[in-house]
């Protein structure tokens, strides 16, 4: 187990056996709103992107088999796609789908990691813990997705979560 980022918001821990990731945050709002704010497009849109990017394509069908199909648009014009199959949902505790980048299409992206993701929330005093559990096939998807920005960009995300459910 590496540390690979702590704050007083967030702690992130690498594993390589599972090679997995582990992120963890607490937000000032009850499981109901982050629920809601993790499950409708319009307000994914509004904070699902790394710090001068934005999220105009976010297309969602929360049930198992259903997809999560978006677009992060950068601050000159460049776009990466992501595609996520939903493979269980347990409202409002957990979702878990299956994670990778796709083309406006949604066809996969074979050349690049992809991943399983467990979204866990736990309520307490009115705040909620994510807990989000990213395992890869090989330590080497792992260290290639960390080397392509996950942990700014997560960090970044979720600051933006942050300042969606206060609003």
């Amino acid at each position: 187990m590496t540390m690979v980022a702590q704050s007083e918001r967030m702690t992130m821990t690498r594993h390589t056996d599972p090679p997995e990731l582990i992120m963890e945050r607490i937000f000032d709002a009850w499981r109901a709103l982050v629920w809601r704010a993790y499950t409708e497009p319009e307000r994914v849109a509004r904070w699902w992107a790394p710090t001068g990017w934005t999220t105009p394509v976010c297309t969602m069908d929360v049930r198992p088999g259903g997809v999560w199909h978006y677009c992060f648009r950068g601050p000159n014009g460049e776009e990466a796609w992501g595609k996520a199959t939903y493979l269980e949902i347990v409202k409002p505790e957990r979702i878990v789908y299956t994670d990778g980048f796709s083309d406006a299409e949604g066809n996969l992206n074979e050349q690049l990691p992809t991943s399983q993701v467990t979204v866990a929330f736990t309520e307490r005093d009115g705040a909620t813990t994510i807990t989000c559990r990213i395992r890869f096939a090989s330590v080497a998807d792992l260290d290639t997705t960390l080397a392509m920005g996950m942990v700014e960009g997560f960090g970044q995300t979720w600051d933006h979560l942050a300042a969606e459910l206060a609003a």
